[in-house]
């Protein structure tokens, strides 16, 4: 009887399901990835999006993983944005 009592209806379990939206582009989910894994602050965001759809996907990872590389300390977005500006 107990193990009736913990289980939920299935109307339950509809109600506190997420529903993630998937992106449109490859390269929007190129940039949510960089965004996440550098830090970077939401007054950015719309830069991480245009350098992601203005450049190829190699370019933007290999920016993204020579300022994980190389920049330690700081502010790795404003490394990664001069990267990728070159």
């Amino acid at each position: 009887m107990e193990k009736k009592e913990n289980l939920k209806s299935f109307g339950e379990l509809m109600k506190t399901r997420v529903v993630k939206k998937a992106p449109a582009y490859q390269w929007q989910d190129l940039a949510l990835r960089v965004i996440t894994e550098l830090n970077i602050p939401n007054s950015k965001r719309s830069s991480v999006f245009r350098a992601c759809k203005q450049h190829t996907r190699q370019i933007v990872e290999r920016a993204m993983n020579d300022t994980k590389e190389l920049c330690k300390t700081g502010e790795k977005w404003r490394y990664f944005f001069k990267l990728i500006d070159k």
